[in-house]
């Protein structure tokens, strides 16, 4: 038992660190920021924003964050998005126009709750709206809305896709016309949950526990023409180092999180993704879609907020990434939307970004 000089010295260690720590808030509040670019709207909270070129324009598909009133915690219950709006600009640094609701969760049959980061994809005049909902058992899974404007409305299909499960669809067509889905998050994206291929309600919260075994991975599918279903087994997104080998659990600065995505270059297969709890942006490269990929390093660093989602597009010549930090409200569940240029060096890596900077 603690006798009562021991609970004292406790308790002035424990002030100590709460003094400490609101010292630290206090002086991070007194910081200016210099951002690299500023948000897309303001009138709206947006995050994840997954960008697509159509009818020569870009269409944005954020997550819209709303303030819920959930109490912040691992599990991500704060981040309680009921519907999608759906952006879109003529050009980088020019107006961006709010189409309005594109779907709501009230019009998704099977949802309950926590509408999360979706995608989007085109196919012979159709538009397709990809995204995460827990259902009715509080299960992460992935569901389709169909509309002929990628501006919406989408009616949601009444049933989410068979075999898929966890967050963060990323949809990625080929230059041969074929179309694969990337997904998966851990921790609230529940993935380290289906490690024996059946969801376990009492999985770990976060992965798989065991640091020196390969770290949980992406999973990948091909879409059938129909782009409603998988064509097929859903595959692991293998991402190893330059020796070869997977990467480790405990490797956090490397190792895969959630928010894939996927784009060409030269040839090549680009899979980049959050380290999550570390807060980078990575990118792997590979020949193929399915990979493996092979681990290339870092090319953002991170944003102002906990979290970190991007997309990556070609446009008029240049490529760009879409990402969000917490510029408007200094919450990480209140997001906003941002752009800026990216670029592939000569060596074909992709040039490090800094999205802002702390001038005291």
């Amino acid at each position: 038992m603690l006798n009562s000089a021991m609970l004292q010295k406790k308790f002035a260690v424990l002030l100590c660190a709460v003094v400490s720590l609101a010292t630290m808030n206090s002086q991070a509040q007194k910081l200016k920021v210099k951002y690299l670019s500023q948000p897309l709207i303001s009138s709206i909270y947006t995050a994840d924003p997954s960008a697509h070129v159509f009818n020569g324009k870009i269409y944005i598909y954020p997550s819209h964050d709303i303030n819920a009133g959930i109490p912040e915690n691992d599990n991500g219950d704060h981040f309680a998005m009921r519907d999608y709006h759906i952006l879109s600009i003529d050009r980088v640094g020019g107006p961006v126009t709010d189409h309005g609701i594109g779907l709501d969760i009230k019009n998704i049959p099977w949802a309950g709750r926590q509408l999360w980061a979706p995608d989007a994809a085109c196919k012979n005049g159709t538009y397709y709206l990809y995204f995460p909902v827990k259902d009715k058992n509080d299960i992460f899974r992935i569901g389709v809305a169909t509309s002929k404007n990628p501006a919406g409305p989408f009616k949601a299909q009444p049933k989410p896709i068979a075999g898929s499960f966890s967050i963060d669809p990323a949809v990625f067509t080929d230059t041969d016309g074929s179309t694969y889905m990337y997904f998966g998050g851990i921790w609230g994206g529940q993935l380290q949950r289906w490690a024996t291929g059946k969801y376990d309600a009492n999985g770990s919260k976060t992965d798989l526990m065991h640091d020196d075994e390969p770290a949980l991975s992406c999973k990948v599918a091909k879409l059938k023409g129909n782009m409603l279903e998988f064509d097929g087994k859903v595959k692991d997104v293998i991402v190893v180092d330059q020796a070869g080998k997977p990467l480790l659990t405990k490797d956090h600065n490397r190792r895969f999180f959630e928010g894939s995505w996927m784009h060409k270059y030269k040839g090549k297969y680009y899979f980049t993704y959050s380290t999550g709890d570390t807060h980078l942006l990575a990118y792997a490269i590979g020949n193929n879609p399915w990979g493996p990929f092979v681990y290339k390093g870092v090319f953002m660093n991170p944003v102002q907020g906990w979290t970190t989602h991007h997309s990556i597009i070609e446009f008029k010549g240049k490529w760009y990434i879409f990402y969000h930090d917490t510029q408007l409200s200094g919450k990480t569940y209140l997001r906003n939307v941002k752009v800026t240029e990216l670029q592939h060096n000569a060596d074909d890596s992709i040039k490090l970004i800094n999205t802002y900077t702390e001038l005291k």
